[in-house]
């Protein structure tokens, strides 16, 4: 079997995936518990939110220790790949003074985060939801996050 015939099966394959498979519950509980144990080897108390492509809060989990901010914040990461196409990481650049997309997070209420931590999921390429974790430093939000969208990537 070539590269060719692979790429194939994994289309059709997908094709027939809906959200609700993507998102199913114990796959997102396997998702938050990788999660967790990198906040846990960080020391860090995080909040997890996994959204699929409409916006949708498919599962949220604060950690007891994490920050109340983090509640607040990891579904705008969420929100922010999602809407963006990219992570959080890579949106600052561009709304900074002078940057193409300068001041657009007061246009969007507020709703944009331009700060590390969110990650958009993609299954063959097409946008299907993010992940968006909050409550440590950026660079602890950005590696909790990475472990997150690894573990979710595993079974697809």
């Amino acid at each position: 079997m070539d590269a060719q015939q692979l790429s194939q099966i994994v289309k059709k394959t997908l094709a027939k995936q809906t959200t609700a498979q993507l998102f199913d519950l114990k796959k997102m509980e396997r998702v938050v518990d990788a999660a967790v144990a990198k906040a846990n080897s960080l020391d860090v108390g995080v909040t997890i939110c996994l959204m699929d492509i409409t916006t949708t809060v498919q599962l949220q989990y604060h950690m007891p220790n994490g920050i109340l901010a983090g509640a607040l914040l990891a579904p705008k990461k969420a929100w922010s790949a999602i809407a963006m196409q990219e992570p959080t990481k890579d949106i600052s650049q561009d709304i900074q003074p002078g940057g193409p997309l300068y001041q657009m997070e007061t246009m969007l209420d507020g709703k944009l985060v331009s700060f590390p931590g969110g990650i958009p999921l993609r299954v063959d390429g097409k946008l299907i939801g993010a992940i968006g974790v909050s409550g440590g430093r950026v660079e602890q939000d950005q590696a909790i996050c990475e472990a997150a969208v690894q573990e979710f990537l595993k079974e697809v």
